[in-house]
Protein backbone atom coordinates (compact mmCIF):
# COMPACT_ATOMS: atom_id res chain seq x y z
CA UNK A 1 0.00 0.00 0.00
CA UNK A 2 2.87 2.42 0.84
CA UNK A 3 4.57 1.60 -2.33
CA UNK A 4 0.87 2.05 -4.57
CA UNK A 5 0.74 5.60 -2.44
CA UNK A 6 4.51 6.56 -3.42
CA UNK A 7 3.71 5.91 -7.04
CA UNK A 8 0.52 8.14 -7.36
CA UNK A 9 2.68 11.00 -5.52
CA UNK A 10 5.39 10.60 -7.50
CA UNK A 11 3.27 10.60 -10.63
CA UNK A 12 1.17 13.62 -9.17
CA UNK A 13 4.51 15.46 -8.73
CA UNK A 14 5.40 14.79 -12.21
CA UNK A 15 2.10 15.77 -13.70
CA UNK A 16 2.58 19.15 -11.60
CA UNK A 17 5.88 19.25 -12.99
CA UNK A 18 4.44 18.89 -16.27
CA UNK A 19 1.67 21.28 -15.92
CA UNK A 20 4.09 24.18 -14.42
CA UNK A 21 6.63 23.87 -17.28
CA UNK A 22 3.69 24.04 -19.95
CA UNK A 23 2.33 27.38 -17.92
CA UNK A 24 6.05 28.41 -18.14
CA UNK A 25 6.44 28.03 -20.84
CA UNK A 26 2.66 29.41 -22.19
CA UNK A 27 4.14 32.62 -20.11
CA UNK A 28 7.79 32.93 -22.47
CA UNK A 29 5.83 32.67 -25.47
CA UNK A 30 2.83 35.27 -24.67
CA UNK A 31 6.01 37.72 -23.10
CA UNK A 32 7.57 37.03 -26.74
CA UNK A 33 4.36 37.81 -28.75
CA UNK A 34 4.07 40.63 -27.05
CA UNK A 35 7.33 42.21 -27.34
CA UNK A 36 7.59 44.96 -29.63
CA UNK A 37 10.04 44.36 -32.31
CA UNK A 38 12.56 47.78 -32.56
CA UNK A 39 15.22 48.45 -34.74
CA UNK A 40 19.05 49.31 -34.45
CA UNK A 41 21.83 50.77 -36.82
CA UNK A 42 25.41 49.59 -36.60
CA UNK A 43 28.44 51.81 -37.14
CA UNK A 44 30.71 49.45 -39.60
CA UNK A 45 33.20 52.05 -40.82
CA UNK A 46 34.57 55.43 -39.41
CA UNK A 47 36.65 57.07 -42.05
CA UNK A 48 36.87 60.80 -40.65
CA UNK A 49 35.24 62.64 -37.48
CA UNK A 50 37.39 65.69 -37.46
CA UNK A 51 37.21 68.74 -39.43
CA UNK A 52 40.30 71.24 -40.52
CA UNK A 53 39.62 74.75 -39.57
CA UNK A 54 41.76 75.51 -42.45
CA UNK A 55 39.93 73.70 -44.96
CA UNK A 56 36.27 74.02 -45.47
CA UNK A 57 36.34 70.73 -47.78
CA UNK A 58 37.68 68.48 -45.36
CA UNK A 59 35.01 65.94 -44.72
CA UNK A 60 32.82 63.78 -41.74
CA UNK A 61 32.00 60.66 -43.24
CA UNK A 62 30.80 57.33 -41.33
CA UNK A 63 29.11 54.21 -43.07
CA UNK A 64 25.91 52.67 -40.93
CA UNK A 65 24.05 49.40 -41.49
CA UNK A 66 20.38 49.18 -40.78
CA UNK A 67 18.92 45.49 -38.85
CA UNK A 68 15.32 45.27 -37.98
CA UNK A 69 13.18 42.57 -37.54
CA UNK A 70 12.20 42.29 -41.59
CA UNK A 71 15.62 42.36 -42.44
CA UNK A 72 15.51 45.55 -43.66
CA UNK A 73 11.96 45.61 -44.43
CA UNK A 74 10.44 48.75 -42.08
CA UNK A 75 13.08 50.86 -42.54
CA UNK A 76 11.70 54.20 -44.16
CA UNK A 77 14.18 57.16 -43.80
CA UNK A 78 17.42 58.15 -41.68
CA UNK A 79 17.27 61.53 -40.20
CA UNK A 80 20.58 63.59 -40.10
CA UNK A 81 20.67 65.78 -37.31
CA UNK A 82 23.60 68.47 -36.15
CA UNK A 83 24.54 70.89 -33.67
CA UNK A 84 27.57 73.14 -32.34
CA UNK A 85 29.12 73.70 -29.39
CA UNK A 86 31.32 76.77 -29.00
CA UNK A 87 34.35 75.92 -26.79
CA UNK A 88 35.97 79.06 -27.12
CA UNK A 89 35.79 80.72 -23.32
CA UNK A 90 35.80 84.62 -25.03
CA UNK A 91 32.54 85.10 -23.53
CA UNK A 92 30.64 85.14 -26.65
CA UNK A 93 28.35 81.77 -27.36
CA UNK A 94 28.13 81.08 -30.90
CA UNK A 95 26.78 77.71 -29.72
CA UNK A 96 23.80 76.34 -32.18
CA UNK A 97 20.76 74.17 -31.23
CA UNK A 98 19.80 71.20 -33.36
CA UNK A 99 18.93 71.98 -37.03
CA UNK A 100 18.44 68.88 -39.63
CA UNK A 101 20.94 68.32 -41.83
CA UNK A 102 19.30 65.89 -44.43
CA UNK A 103 17.01 62.64 -44.61
CA UNK A 104 18.20 59.21 -46.06
CA UNK A 105 15.72 57.72 -47.84
CA UNK A 106 15.34 53.50 -47.82
CA UNK A 107 16.07 53.87 -51.23
CA UNK A 108 19.15 55.27 -51.28
CA UNK A 109 20.49 52.55 -48.83
CA UNK A 110 22.26 49.52 -50.85
CA UNK A 111 22.51 46.32 -49.40
CA UNK A 112 25.73 45.46 -47.85
CA UNK A 113 27.49 41.91 -47.08
CA UNK A 114 24.95 40.46 -44.55
CA UNK A 115 22.44 41.27 -46.66
CA UNK A 116 20.76 44.55 -44.73
CA UNK A 117 20.73 48.03 -45.85
CA UNK A 118 23.96 49.98 -45.47
CA UNK A 119 24.96 53.73 -46.15
CA UNK A 120 27.95 56.17 -45.91
CA UNK A 121 26.76 59.30 -43.83
CA UNK A 122 29.34 62.12 -45.28
CA UNK A 123 29.21 66.13 -45.66
CA UNK A 124 32.16 68.67 -45.58
CA UNK A 125 32.84 71.43 -42.89
CA UNK A 126 31.23 73.80 -45.20
CA UNK A 127 27.94 71.89 -45.54
CA UNK A 128 27.87 72.22 -41.32
CA UNK A 129 28.61 75.65 -41.17
CA UNK A 130 26.28 76.43 -44.55
CA UNK A 131 23.37 74.26 -42.40
CA UNK A 132 24.00 76.19 -38.99
CA UNK A 133 24.05 79.44 -39.96
CA UNK A 134 28.07 79.89 -39.05
CA UNK A 135 30.16 82.24 -40.61
CA UNK A 136 33.85 82.57 -40.22
CA UNK A 137 34.73 84.02 -36.61
CA UNK A 138 31.97 81.75 -35.15
CA UNK A 139 34.34 78.62 -35.28
CA UNK A 140 37.55 77.99 -33.82
CA UNK A 141 39.84 74.63 -33.45
CA UNK A 142 38.52 73.25 -30.27
CA UNK A 143 34.63 73.86 -30.55
CA UNK A 144 32.92 70.51 -32.17
CA UNK A 145 29.56 69.47 -34.35
CA UNK A 146 27.36 66.57 -32.62
CA UNK A 147 25.88 64.36 -35.44
CA UNK A 148 22.62 62.34 -34.39
CA UNK A 149 20.51 60.18 -35.91
CA UNK A 150 17.62 58.96 -35.88
CA UNK A 151 16.07 55.91 -37.63
CA UNK A 152 12.52 56.09 -38.93
CA UNK A 153 10.14 52.49 -39.30
CA UNK A 154 7.65 52.53 -42.00
CA UNK A 155 4.65 52.29 -39.10
CA UNK A 156 5.72 55.43 -37.80
CA UNK A 157 8.08 54.41 -34.69
CA UNK A 158 11.42 56.64 -34.83
CA UNK A 159 14.39 55.33 -33.07
CA UNK A 160 17.59 57.71 -31.80
CA UNK A 161 20.16 57.13 -28.95
CA UNK A 162 17.59 57.39 -25.85
CA UNK A 163 16.13 54.55 -27.23
CA UNK A 164 18.88 52.49 -27.16
CA UNK A 165 20.67 50.40 -24.26
CA UNK A 166 23.86 50.04 -23.15
CA UNK A 167 24.09 46.95 -24.91
CA UNK A 168 23.91 48.52 -28.22
CA UNK A 169 25.13 52.19 -27.76
CA UNK A 170 28.71 50.80 -26.47
CA UNK A 171 28.63 47.30 -27.40
CA UNK A 172 31.49 45.85 -29.66
CA UNK A 173 28.99 44.21 -32.56
CA UNK A 174 26.65 46.77 -32.26
CA UNK A 175 28.33 49.71 -32.04
CA UNK A 176 25.74 52.00 -32.77
CA UNK A 177 25.94 55.15 -30.42
CA UNK A 178 23.35 57.44 -32.70
CA UNK A 179 25.31 60.28 -32.17
CA UNK A 180 28.76 61.06 -33.37
CA UNK A 181 31.31 64.01 -32.01
CA UNK A 182 33.08 66.22 -35.26
CA UNK A 183 35.52 68.12 -33.70
CA UNK A 184 37.17 71.37 -35.45
CA UNK A 185 40.94 71.37 -35.74
CA UNK A 186 42.87 73.67 -37.26
CA UNK A 187 45.59 71.81 -39.56
CA UNK A 188 48.21 74.14 -41.19
CA UNK A 189 47.96 73.83 -45.00
CA UNK A 190 51.67 75.54 -44.94
CA UNK A 191 54.64 75.04 -42.33
CA UNK A 192 53.93 76.87 -39.33
CA UNK A 193 57.61 78.81 -39.00
CA UNK A 194 59.77 79.13 -35.83
CA UNK A 195 61.24 77.05 -32.92
CA UNK A 196 58.95 74.14 -31.85
CA UNK A 197 59.62 71.95 -28.80
CA UNK A 198 59.46 68.41 -28.56
CA UNK A 199 59.37 66.48 -25.25
CA UNK A 200 59.97 62.65 -24.93
CA UNK A 201 58.66 60.36 -22.01
CA UNK A 202 58.78 56.77 -21.06
CA UNK A 203 57.23 55.73 -18.20
CA UNK A 204 60.13 52.72 -17.96
CA UNK A 205 62.94 54.52 -17.34
CA UNK A 206 65.23 53.00 -20.19
CA UNK A 207 64.63 55.24 -22.91
CA UNK A 208 62.42 54.45 -25.96
CA UNK A 209 63.44 51.50 -26.85
CA UNK A 210 64.23 52.30 -30.19
CA UNK A 211 61.15 54.55 -31.10
CA UNK A 212 61.87 57.85 -32.68
CA UNK A 213 60.45 60.72 -34.52
CA UNK A 214 61.01 61.73 -37.80
CA UNK A 215 60.95 65.23 -38.55
CA UNK A 216 61.20 66.02 -42.21
CA UNK A 217 61.63 69.27 -43.51
CA UNK A 218 62.32 70.48 -47.00
CA UNK A 219 63.41 66.80 -47.67
CA UNK A 220 65.76 66.84 -45.02
CA UNK A 221 65.27 64.25 -42.39
CA UNK A 222 66.06 63.96 -38.52
CA UNK A 223 65.45 61.43 -35.90
CA UNK A 224 64.41 62.96 -32.05
CA UNK A 225 64.72 59.74 -29.50
CA UNK A 226 66.69 59.22 -25.97
CA UNK A 227 68.16 55.36 -25.17
CA UNK A 228 67.99 56.38 -21.64
CA UNK A 229 66.31 58.20 -18.94
CA UNK A 230 62.84 58.93 -18.00
CA UNK A 231 62.56 62.15 -20.41
CA UNK A 232 64.39 63.86 -23.37
CA UNK A 233 63.39 67.34 -24.95
CA UNK A 234 64.67 69.02 -28.12
CA UNK A 235 64.13 72.79 -29.81
CA UNK A 236 62.94 71.99 -33.70
CA UNK A 237 63.96 75.28 -35.36
CA UNK A 238 61.42 75.30 -38.96
CA UNK A 239 62.92 78.12 -41.09
CA UNK A 240 60.75 80.83 -42.40
CA UNK A 241 61.50 79.89 -45.60
CA UNK A 242 60.36 76.40 -45.34
CA UNK A 243 57.84 74.96 -48.05
CA UNK A 244 57.38 71.30 -46.49
CA UNK A 245 57.42 70.07 -42.76
CA UNK A 246 55.95 66.47 -41.78
CA UNK A 247 56.18 64.62 -38.03
CA UNK A 248 56.31 60.93 -38.32
CA UNK A 249 56.36 58.46 -35.08
CA UNK A 250 58.15 55.65 -35.72
CA UNK A 251 57.63 52.57 -33.14
CA UNK A 252 59.78 50.54 -31.28
CA UNK A 253 59.71 47.72 -28.47
CA UNK A 254 57.65 48.61 -25.29
CA UNK A 255 55.45 50.91 -27.16
CA UNK A 256 53.01 51.09 -24.10
CA UNK A 257 55.78 53.18 -22.14
CA UNK A 258 56.30 56.07 -24.80
CA UNK A 259 54.42 59.87 -24.87
CA UNK A 260 55.00 62.41 -26.34
CA UNK A 261 53.91 66.41 -26.46
CA UNK A 262 54.49 68.88 -29.41
CA UNK A 263 54.04 72.65 -28.48
CA UNK A 264 54.04 74.83 -31.61
CA UNK A 265 55.55 78.63 -31.52
CA UNK A 266 52.82 79.71 -30.61
CA UNK A 267 52.79 77.79 -27.40
CA UNK A 268 49.73 75.60 -28.32
CA UNK A 269 50.25 71.91 -27.91
CA UNK A 270 50.34 70.89 -31.71
CA UNK A 271 50.45 67.15 -31.33
CA UNK A 272 50.42 64.42 -27.95
CA UNK A 273 50.01 61.07 -28.02
CA UNK A 274 50.44 58.18 -25.69
CA UNK A 275 51.22 55.96 -24.12
CA UNK A 276 51.27 54.00 -27.28
CA UNK A 277 51.36 56.82 -29.82
CA UNK A 278 49.55 56.15 -33.13
CA UNK A 279 52.45 55.08 -35.53
CA UNK A 280 52.72 57.05 -38.93
CA UNK A 281 52.16 61.05 -39.70
CA UNK A 282 51.68 63.03 -36.98
CA UNK A 283 48.76 65.59 -37.45
CA UNK A 284 49.07 68.87 -36.47
CA UNK A 285 46.56 71.07 -34.63
CA UNK A 286 47.72 74.90 -34.20
CA UNK A 287 45.58 77.63 -34.39
CA UNK A 288 46.95 81.11 -35.74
Amino acid sequence: MKKISKYLLSFGLLVGVISSCDEGDALVDQVVADTTRGAILRTIEIGNTSFNRFDTTSEFSIRIEEQDIENGGLLSELQVYLSFTDNKDDGVDNNKAESLLRTISASEFETGDRGLPVTGISFTLAEALSALGLVDGQFDGGDEFTVRLELVLTDGRTFTRSDASGNVTGGSFFSSPYRYTAGIKCIPVAPVTGDYELDLADSYGDGWDGAKITVTIDGTATDYTFTSGSAASFTITVPADAMELSFVYVPGNFEGEHSYTLTAPNGDTAAADGPGPTPGEIVLNICI
